[in-house]
């Protein structure tokens, strides 16, 4: 077992996958003034069992009281902790396209714990235009503003043939952890975390349960 800051690291993906919905149940609960939760009603609001939850808060040493439950503002800072959250951590976007621009203009990501620290787009005529307050700047700035705000996370919203090139950017200037939401299978690189959303497939996949699985 290893630690970091007293943070357990040998936690499975799919525990680290379910500890923000734990996390983002408790702060709503703390904003309305609610101090302790038991562990039915925190399941129930993440959409796992009881049981998955426990063993799920277990494996980062935490513990409800019986008859009482878990302290709501206690356990939402360990898990903020757990979760890296200590402080905001900073965003690069790469692309500003529509959905760039979304993103740069998405509130909900500074009330998670994350702030876009720079915009970029390989297309001059975008340089030095601004979007929520952010200029966008040139890809060659891409790896000076890395190195300086290390450790960064790093989007890709660009088009699909451009996504390939811009994560060997991104990781070339040192950045571990990338976020792809361009329509494109990318091989995750050596020593970087990578996590691809493709809102298309998500939406096949819905159609094919909304029309009742597959037809024969």
């Amino acid at each position: 077992m290893s630690e970091e800051n007293g943070v357990r690291r040998d936690v499975p993906e799919a525990t680290v996958i379910r500890l923000p919905d734990y996390l983002h149940v408790l702060t709503r609960l703390t904003e309305h003034g609610q101090r302790s939760v038991s562990s039915a009603e925190l399941a129930a609001a993440a959409g796992v069992t009881p049981a998955q939850l426990r063993k799920d808060l277990s494996l980062l040493g935490s513990y409800g009281v019986r008859g009482v439950g878990y302290d709501t503002v206690r356990l939402a800072g360990h898990l903020a902790s757990a979760l890296g959250l200590s402080h905001a951590w900073p965003v690069l976007v790469v692309g500003v396209g529509r959905l760039g621009e979304a993103l740069a203009r998405y509130p909900g990501l500074s009330e998670r714990g994350f702030r876009i620290a720079g915009l970029f787009d390989a297309d001059p005529a975008l340089t030095g235009s601004e979007v929520a307050g952010q200029p966008i700047r040139p890809m060659s700035e891409l790896a000076t503003m890395a190195a300086e705000l290390a450790p960064v996370i790093g989007i890709i919203a660009t088009p699909e043939d451009a996504a390939e090139s811009v994560c060997a950017q991104l990781v070339q200037a040192g950045v571990t952890a990338i976020l792809n939401f361009a329509p494109a299978v990318l091989p995750e690189p050596p020593g970087v975390h990578l996590r691809q959303v493709d809102v298309a497939n998500e939406l096949q996949i819905l159609a094919f349960h909304a029309q009742g699985g597959a037809q024969v």
